[in-house]
This record gives structure tokens, C-alpha cells and sequence, in this order.
């Protein structure tokens, strides 16, 4: 099993940090985010790495260069301005039958092996990670006399569901990739045949797309909280 790492992405919405660095550079805890990733595959067995580089590649270069001895990491130049489907795409002949793949900015207590048995199970192309959608804003609840009798800071709103990452591919699904954008164009392309299933997880996830997100994740870090080591029952998959 090999696992395909986005991380060639110019983020943007990390400035200025990435002025100089790729966004999966970035630290929490003093330790690239990327590498919190890889831990979480590699404590679960899942050691060799395919990073779909890009912006900034030489920096992963020179930062893998003879660390982790126990991992095997390939850094596949992708392209500076690929989009996401084509970073995967252009990884092809680095992968085996079955895959995993993930963004390179999330992070969540993920039952791996749970996953993989979930899309063996299913028996379909591809299969994703979900996670219930919680409103960035606190909610107001109001009743029908328009009297305020509650409210609730960043709700998860139920039977909602957000793509996570966390994907298992089989290497055939290439044969249905269309486009450029992985989340536009193929995921779609690929439920629109029937051959993408859903795996359901309820417990830590968390994406750093800002400056901001990398400041949560700091806090939750040095608090403790921010436990993103797989937990046995955090998520089940259907």
C-alpha cells in the first residue's frame, strides 16, 4: 500500500508563510504539518509515501533527504500549476493496484485499516472519508414567537456531510478520470457511474487551510486536545 500526499499547491490563503515555504511546511507543535500526516499512516503500518510536489518542491527535497529512515518517500514533480486530479494522475506509475490519498493539510484520528476494509467491503473505484459539517458561526435559536431561548456556538448540523480526504483508489479508476480538479470533476464523474462510496467518520478532523487553522491547531495541541493519533471506535464506515 502507497499513499499519494497533495502538497504541490501554491496556498494562498496561507500568506505569507508560503511566500517562502510549501503549505505543508507548516508547523504545529514545531513539526511540519505533513509529518503529523505521515505519523498518523505510519503508526498504522502504512510507510511508503508518493508526495504529489509541485510549489516549492526542492524545500520537501532537501526536508526528506535522509530522515525517517523507516519511511520510503518518493517526491514526484507534479507540475507548478497542476490542479489536484492531474498531481494524482501524474503519480500513476509510482502506485500500486489499491491506494491510499490524502490533502496534505488534514489531519483527523482516521481508523485507517477501518477505511481500507470499508472500500474493500463496498467493492467500488474509490472510496472517501466524511465528516459532519459544523457551522463556522455560533447559531441562534429562536422559537415562534420570535423569543431567543438558545444558542449554540459552532453547531454540527446533522445528516450533513463534508469530504475529508482520506481516499482509497483503485488504480483502474483512471480509466474513468476526467478533468482536472479532483473534487470538481472526477469524485463526481466517479458517483455519477456508481463507483464511489462514502466512509463515514465522527471523531477528530480538522483542515488548515489559514493562518488562523494553524493557530487552532497549535492551541489544541499544547492544550492536549488536538489528539489526532487514531482511536479505535472514532468512526465507522457504511
Amino acid at each position: 500500500m502507497k499513499v499519494v500526499i497533495l502538497c504541490g499547491g501554491k496556498g494562498t490563503r496561507s500568506y505569507p508563510f508560503t511566500e517562502y515555504y510549501p503549505k505543508v511546511m507548516m508547523p504545529i507543535g514545531g513539526t511540519p504539518v505533513i509529518v503529523h500526516l505521515m505519523r498518523l499512516y505510519s503508526e498504522q503500518g502504512y510507510n511508503e509515501f508518493v508526495l504529489a510536489a509541485g510549489y516549492k518542491r526542492e524545500i520537501l527535497e532537501d526536508y526528506f533527504a535522509g530522515r525517517f529512515d523507516d519511511w520510503r518517500v518518493t517526491i514526484v514533480d507534479t507540475g507548478l500549476e497542476s490542479d489536484t486530479a492531474d498531481r494524482i494522475l501524474r503519480c500513476e506509475k509510482y502506485l500500486p493496484d489499491t491506494f491510499m490519498a490524502t490533502y496534505g493539510d488534514g489531519l483527523g484520528d482516521i481508523d485507517l485499516r477501518e477505511l481500507l476494509q470499508s472500500h474493500r467491503k463496498l467493492g467500488k473505484l474509490a472510496t472517501l472519508t466524511v465528516v459532519p459539517l459544523r457551522s463556522q458561526y455560533g447559531v441562534v435559536m429562536v422559537d415562534e414567537e420570535s423569543c431567543v431561548r438558545e444558542f449554540q456556538e459552532k453547531p454540527v448540523i446533522r445528516n450533513s456531510w463534508i469530504n475529508a480526504g482520506f481516499f482509497v483508489f483503485e488504480r483502474s479508476s483512471f480509466k474513468h478520470w476526467r478533468g482536472h480538479n479532483l473534487e470538481r470533476d472526477v469524485l463526481p464523474a466517479l458517483a455519477a457511474i456508481g463507483e464511489l462510496s462514502a466512509h463515514r467518520h465522527v471523531g477528530f478532523w480538522k483542515s488548515m487551510d489559514t493562518s488562523k487553522d494553524q493557530q487552532d491547531m497549535e492551541n489544541l495541541c499544547s492544550s492536549g486536545q488536538g489528539i489526532w493519533a487514531p482511536r479505535a471506535q472514532s468512526s465507522s464506515g457504511f
